[in-house]
């Protein structure tokens, strides 16, 4: 059995080229839907509730954006794999 912190250096370096790659629109969508879901929330609280239903759905369609974004960045860089220089 091995111990843990000694992996192989091949798996390594994988991991530090794969870790590289980064979509920035993706923290976007992510502060835009934890936005729009605060923004749904204080509304409800307030007795707002069409308002309230108007953002808790825009807040489906950012958060589905953001899912979207994160799927094609995995499939675009799954199929363009990162070559070692």
């Amino acid at each position: 059995m091995e111990k843990m912190g000694t992996a192989d250096p091949e798996l390594e370096e994988l991991f530090a080229e794969k870790k590289r790659v980064r979509n920035p629109f993706v923290p976007v969508g992510a502060f835009i839907t934890a936005g729009v879901l605060t923004a749904g929330l204080i509304s409800f609280r307030q007795g707002k509730s069409q308002l309230g239903q108007k953002l808790m759905r825009a807040r489906v369609v950012a958060q589905g954006a953001t899912v979207a974004l994160m799927v094609g960045t995995a499939y675009y860089y799954g199929d363009h794999a990162i070559k070692p220089k």
